[in-house]
């Protein structure tokens, strides 16, 4: 057989690297600008409200936006055993908030955070179970405070108006008697999805007893995991009072942890529509009126959705460029 030679001008092994990564890097701001012409006419009424809103109050909402990138880097650190650069993860926090807003809910930030954590050498099992670990405590602590608030202030939702008598109870066992059988029938039948999630269940059991075995690791996740909700919460009640929505700050912060607990399984990039129908609906469930209430869940989702994009969408990028990601 005669051996083939490669022409002296061609490389032996080449790679599509240094082309794809320009382009991976003007991606998500070709994304932000597809999503922001897609709802400009929400932007417009947005920027409308915030004229006439009272400037300190939306200070304070932007400081709290600001401060979940903080409790979300405490949480991914707490998540994982190995220290993650602290500058570099901040980055990152902020970077997945864009991309979770351009990619369906959650898997633009799980995407981002997966890669970090592999390129500063934790194995992919491990990431992924760490990535699992954070999604867990993040639920489980927005959750908590839900039903920590509902007990503290049982009268803080009217949802019977808005529901028919009696329906609430039956749809929750329906919905979730459904997920569980749909979720036991397909491990039952397929043999290498069921070997495959009970590996990675393995793999995430033993995650969380070291992370849990180290104080430090378990306070950074838990402290991280309830601070992010409540931030969230805390900077919605600081825009409903800039806008003068007569409602008390603990029932709006109940009303934001029911909203986004309501449309966590609504496939939609960074809840864009879903969260602000479902907003509304919780503020006026929590006794405001229904203009005031759109007008506070626009100005807010401009705040923590349309203004951070731009600059996050760069960020990512240059993480890609500077292949931190």
């Amino acid at each position: 057989m005669t051996a083939v030679r490669l022409p002296q001008g061609l490389p032996r092994r080449f790679s599509l690297r240094p082309a794809v990564r320009p382009a991976l890097c003007l991606l998500p701001l070709a994304l932000v600008l597809v999503v922001g012409v897609r709802h400009r006419s929400v932007l417009m009424e947005g920027f409308g409200h915030l004229e006439s809103a009272e400037w300190p109050w939306l200070a304070a909402a932007v400081l709290a936006t600001c401060l979940t990138w903080v409790a979300a880097a405490f949480t991914r650190q707490g998540a994982v055993m190995e220290r993650l650069p602290a500058r570099r993860l901040l980055a990152t926090q902020f970077a997945a908030g864009a991309a979770n807003h351009l990619l369906p809910t959650g898997l633009g930030a799980s995407a981002v955070n997966l890669r970090f954590m592999t390129v500063c050498g934790v194995p992919l099992a491990r990431s992924s179970a760490a990535l699992a670990l954070y999604m867990l405590a993040e639920s489980i602590a927005r959750l908590g405070l839900l039903l920590g608030l509902l007990i503290a202030f049982p009268g803080a939702l009217r949802i019977g108006s808005l529901l028919p008598d009696g329906a609430i109870g039956p749809l929750l066992l329906l919905g979730a008697g459904l997920v569980l059988c749909a979720a036991a029938g397909t491990l039952l039948l397929v043999r290498r999805l069921r070997t495959a999630v009970f590996s990675f269940l393995c793999t995430a059991l033993g995650e969380a007893r070291s992370v849990h075995s180290r104080p430090s690791r378990a306070l950074a996740l838990w402290g991280g995991s309830l601070a992010f909700p409540l931030l969230q919460a805390a900077g919605l009640a600081a825009v409903g009072q800039a806008l003068g929505l007569p409602v008390p700050p603990a029932h709006m912060a109940i009303a934001y942890l029911a909203a986004t607990a309501a449309v966590a399984l609504v496939p939609t990039p960074g809840g864009i529509g879903s969260v602000e129908a479902a907003l509304v609906v919780a503020l006026v469930a929590a006794g405001g009126p229904v203009a005031v209430a759109t007008a506070v869940v626009l100005a807010y989702r401009i705040i923590t959705v349309w203004l951070p994009l731009l600059p996050g969408a760069l960020t990512l990028g240059a993480l890609v460029r500077w292949k931190v990601i």
